[in-house]
């Protein structure tokens, strides 16, 4: 085999493998959801429900949050809200107890440890049969625990997960990415869910069942490892459409590639620490789904990478490739001038998909030194640009 011919193959290889993790895992969950859906049973079920509310320094959020799950659609002598704060240092404490009135309970943490800690705190305390995590940010619509309770009367649930609307009142470039990007997650998970269980949730809203919860160590993504929680208890997470909130994406590319580092940092330890599940003789499916989803999608920077330096090697002798490198200079070139025009206050629609698509890929490369360096995040600031609409 010749040298073009090697390279070629790595080439073809590369695109197979890049095409497989953006379209064909997709197009396998759903066909196989449509040939065998695994489909979850309801009925009408009211338990006892305990919404968390994970805060540090939200004071400029934490009251309208307060008011829209107080105004929720639910049998008030069935509700408890507790908002455990994380050691906040402004007057997130302060508003928070203006509640107490109205039954809202405070649990602030002895010594700042971070999210998923606070969450296992606030849980100890919690007496719903239902536990829901929610984030100070994000608004719920009145119906939402109406709509995600009926999928507990299904035993093999575990974790139930809602749909999450972005805003982008700015209509900045990269809150439009982040909207694309979400919808496309989404539609994803929704196939997860119908196939076998989903490999992540919804942070801002899931619900856990109080007995199958199980405490998290500090540094867990708690929203991705949950669900590898009920996998090993035999359930599974799944995602309800029809429970829908919202939130403010962040709308500043700096802002947005801070969390996109944090959370695929926290990914990559959280994979390596349960590697078992992402063996399919241990986890079945599930772990195709880690796989694929997780572990392919990060890699997706070396696939990129390895297509730029084969096209770069061949394009001198073949017009074919000579095309496909310009190509990528060009939708390279339209994500670093996507990124120049939102310094200068100007959003172009058209270049926000390219823009996302880098800043998401190079948040996956920042975020691989990371772990390999053993950074790890266990502590959160607020990073959004502005309050709750």
């Amino acid at each position: 085999m010749n040298f073009t011919i090697a390279v070629e193959l790595v080439f073809w290889m590369s695109v197979a493998t890049l095409l497989y993790t953006y379209a064909g895992y997709p197009l396998m969950l759903v066909i196989l959801s449509s040939l065998r859906p695994r489909l979850v049973r309801q009925a009408e079920l009211t338990p006892s429900v305990t919404v968390i509310i994970t805060a540090y320094n939200e004071e400029q959020d934490i009251a309208v949050k307060l008011e829209n799950t107080l105004a929720l659609d639910y049998p008030k002598d069935s509700l408890e809200i507790i908002v455990a704060s994380d050691c906040s240092t402004d007057r997130t404490d302060e508003i928070v107890c203006e509640f107490a009135a109205r039954g809202v309970r405070l649990h602030r943490q002895p010594e700042r440890l971070g999210k998923t800690a606070a969450q296992n705190a606030a849980v100890e305390e919690a007496s719903g049969e239902i536990i829901v995590f929610s984030d100070a940010t994000t608004q719920y619509q009145r119906d939402v625990l109406r709509t995600l309770m009926p999928n507990f009367a299904d035993p093999t649930v575990g974790c139930v997960t809602g749909r999450l609307i972005y805003t982008d009142s700015t209509s900045s470039s990269v809150g439009h990415g982040a909207r694309s990007y979400w919808g496309y997650e989404s539609f994803i998970r929704k196939h997860e869910s119908d196939v076998c269980s989903m490999i992540g949730v919804c942070g801002c809203l899931y619900a856990v069942r109080r007995g199958a919860y199980v405490p998290l160590y500090d540094e867990a993504c708690s929203d991705f490892v949950i669900a590898t929680k009920m996998v090993e208890q035999g359930l599974r997470a799944v995602y309800e459409p029809a429970a829908i909130c919202s939130e403010e994406t962040n709308i500043q590319s700096h802002k947005e590639l801070k969390t996109r580092v944090r959370i695929i940092t926290q990914t990559f330890a959280d994979l390596w620490r349960n590697r078992r599940m992402l063996n399919p003789l241990t986890s079945g499916f599930y772990a195709v789904e880690l796989l694929s989803h997780k572990v392919m999608r990060y890699l997706v920077p070396l696939f990129l990478m390895v297509i730029l330096g084969t096209c770069a090697a061949l394009a001198t002798g073949s017009i074919f490739f000579t095309i496909v490198l310009a190509s990528q200079i060009l939708f390279y070139g339209a994500a670093v001038l996507s990124a120049l025009l939102e310094r200068s206050g100007l959003h172009v629609r058209l270049l926000a998909i390219p823009q996302y698509f880098v800043l998401g890929n190079l948040a996956s490369v920042i975020a691989f030194y990371q772990f390999l360096r053993g950074e790890r995040y266990i502590r959160w600031d607020p990073i959004r640009t502005s309050g709750t609409p």
